[in-house]
């Protein structure tokens, strides 16, 4: 394996981190192709959208029962489940996929990103033990823009056909793992164990630091993903209540990556003003966006409507990169890939129930304008955990 000086790791870590966590929105930008070619039901919909945080779900929690992210070089893992994530994400291209096997090949991608998003903050935690807040905000500043990508490309309505999407992110995904691989070696702040403890998951949570972090990230993600998902309702509800014209992949991806300027700004004020106080503000501020949202529905400025859920894009992921780092350091340094795999596990299974929970709210129009006040709970229990720490 090659040296690199630190001062290109990171920005290998996050260009790496962009490249493999492209494959994770592959399947939402083309659905609708999927559902023409493969002659599927219109509500087949949801099951391949979320089939990958699913599988996301039960990776992390695989990972984390056996600790193979403190057991192994996470180098290696995030290259060898890069390789596997490329190949089940082709499987799509199989002309005779079922929509049994689409699920399977989608949750096999999620699952293969699981040794790839939370691997990634480990192997920039055992880089970067000092400024890791900085160094995690643009590492999630790349997946921020992950997400928001293909709201972009639909936005300028190209003609491209959907198999070329799926071969441009799974040779996005094998360059990526390809480089960690290659140029990023084992971190000098890194510690193995020799040994399985499954004990782990339960003793990193016995930290008073440690469990306030993390159910200061649970609050964080019970309001992050539903928001994310729901921001073209929004400015569908907007335009067709105020009757204007309004291009709503292209406001998505403004709204959706408008985090990843806020990622980064976190990560410089929380060296001036502490990681602690910085994720407070910013779960604060998301919090009171979720409390004022009914007003949104009343404005008829699509000005001030936008500029409002930039306001809110912002804040609601900003924080995301700091808990990560809380997590990190007020844990044992041969438990930081456990700590860090398990905490998004449990992160993204609240996410589902949010989201799940959001869409019933919103099928009935009475409910409507006070639905995404319900996100609130989750930066006030947050905000709860973080006091006591």
């Amino acid at each position: 394996m090659k040296t690199t000086t630190s001062k290109k790791i990171l920005p290998i870590i996050i260009f790496s981190q962009f490249c493999c966590t492209s494959l994770w929105f592959a399947g939402n930008s083309i659905i609708d192709d999927l559902i023409v070619f493969f002659q599927l039901r219109p509500e087949s919909l949801g099951y391949i959208s979320s089939s990958v945080q699913f599988g996301f779900i039960v990776g992390t929690f695989i990972f984390a029962i056996f600790t193979l992210g403190d057991r192994f070089s996470p180098s290696r893992i995030f290259f060898i489940c890069s390789v596997f994530a490329a190949i089940f994400n082709i499987g799509v291209l199989y002309e005779n996929n079922t929509m049994t096997t689409l699920l399977l090949f989608r949750f096999l991608t999620g699952f293969s990103l699981a040794g790839i998003y939370p691997i990634g903050m480990k192997i920039a935690a055992d880089h970067f033990e000092k400024g890791l807040g900085k160094s995690l905000s643009f590492l999630i500043a790349a997946l921020v823009l992950g997400t928001a990508f293909p709201y972009l490309i639909k936005s300028f309505n190209l003609d491209l056909k959907w198999e070329l999407v799926i071969w441009v992110t799974s040779s996005l995904a094998l360059l990526g793992g390809v480089l960690i691989f290659a140029l990023v070696p084992d971190g000098p702040y890194q510690k193995l164990v020799q040994k399985f403890e499954m004990s782990k998951i339960l003793k990193v949570f016995k930290d008073e630091s440690f469990k306030s972090a993390a159910f200061g990230y649970f609050g964080h993600m019970w309001e992050l993903y539903a928001f994310w998902t729901f921001v073209p309702v929004l400015l569908i509800t907007h335009s067709q209540l105020h009757h204007v014209t309004l291009n709503i992949s292209l406001f998505s991806f403004i709204v959706i990556a408008s985090g990843a300027v806020s990622c980064i700004l976190g990560g410089f004020l929380s060296k001036t003003y502490g990681i602690k106080k910085t994720a407070f503000f910013s779960l604060s501020i998301s919090g009171i966006c979720c409390l004022l949202s009914p007003l949104l529905f009343m404005v008829n400025s699509s000005f001030i409507f936008i500029v409002f859920l930039v306001i809110w894009g912002m804040a609601v992921i900003a924080d995301s990169p700091l808990f990560s780092a809380m997590v990190a350091q007020n844990c044992d340094a041969n438990a930081k890939g456990t700590a860090l795999t398990i905490v998004n596990s449990i992160g993204f299974a609240i996410t589902i129930i949010s989201i799940q929970l959001l869409n019933v709210l919103l099928a009935n129009t009475n409910y409507t304008p006070y639905a995404f006040m319900v996100l609130a709970l989750g930066p006030f229990i947050g905000l709860i955990y973080l006091k006591r720490s």
